[in-house]
């Protein structure tokens, strides 16, 4: 079982930059991709970010953006800490939307059903 607890999001101007956290329970993190998901008023959960299971000293990882996002957002992980983070700059009104972390070990990693946990999420407002 993995509880995942998001923070960071709030209010921004268009341009502005928030750095969203999970953190994560267990002791198995590390081999669990991680996702960020996010869904704005009225639309469907879309995915946004994610970055694979391991370690970068050792296994090497990989990180995957929608390309709505690519070039904006950064995805990145701290097994030590058991925390996965999202760094957003640049933003614009269309990325307002509830944030949601999700963990999985399914593969597949910009697809919402390859996740078996996630988070209660957090609001990300982008002011024009």
């Amino acid at each position: 079982q993995v509880q995942l607890v998001e923070s960071g999001g709030g209010w921004v101007q268009a341009g502005g930059s928030l750095r969203l956290s999970c953190a994560a329970s267990g002791r198995t993190f590390s081999r669990y991709d991680m996702g960020w998901f996010r869904q704005g008023p009225g639309k469907e959960r879309e995915f946004v970010a994610a970055i694979s299971w391991g370690d970068i000293s050792t296994y090497g990882i990989s990180t995957y953006y929608a390309d709505s996002v690519k070039g904006r957002f950064t995805v990145s992980r701290d097994n030590a800490k058991n925390t996965v983070n999202l760094q957003m700059n640049s933003l614009k009104p269309e990325d307002t939307a509830v944030y949601y972390c999700a963990a999985g070990s399914r593969g597949a990693l910009r697809i919402g059903s390859s996740y078996d946990y996630w988070g209660q999420g957090t609001q990300v407002t982008v002011s024009s």
